[in-house]
């Protein structure tokens, strides 16, 4: 199931790089596709600014098998819309969903993971990395815990 999430996250890469780089006729590797969404995220800053409630969330102790929640809050303390075009997370085991309008200076957006424990188990450490048009276009949060 994690490999399957896991091509399902790198297709949707793709499709992104694919969509920003019409032009670009040339054939490019996974490599050169998360690169190249880290270049358009930085070429397409503006004056937005993405700062987060918290930066990490632990979750504790679980049990193998729990699901555990959890949304981090951001607002924009920026001069401009901030547009979140990307959040990819370091496991398949956690699933993203975020803020997908465009958030206005002094708004508020979120993302909310889902960490799914099944297999899983001793101490977690799960990056998510949030990739928006704002001055820190890449940002990352991150979920803790451990799993008995």
């Amino acid at each position: 199931m994690k490999y399957i999430n896991n091509i399902s996250a790198a297709l949707g890469l793709l499709l992104f790089v694919a969509c920003n780089n019409t032009g670009n006729t040339s054939n490019t590797s996974a490599t050169d596709s998360s690169s190249n969404a880290t270049e358009v995220a930085k070429a397409n800053t503006g004056n937005g600014e993405v700062s987060f409630a918290e930066e990490a969330f632990d979750f504790g102790q679980i049990k193998d098998g729990e699901v555990v929640d959890h949304t981090f809050k951001f607002k924009n303390t920026g001069t401009e819309p901030v547009i979140i075009s990307r959040v990819s997370t370091s496991c398949g085991c956690t699933t993203p969903e975020y803020t997908s309008t465009p958030v206005a200076p002094n708004g508020e957006g979120e993302v909310k993971v889902r960490f799914d424990s099944h297999g899983q188990s001793g101490k977690q450490q799960k990056i998510i990395t949030v990739v928006s048009n704002a001055k820190n276009n890449i940002q990352t949060i991150q979920l803790k815990g451990e799993v008995s």
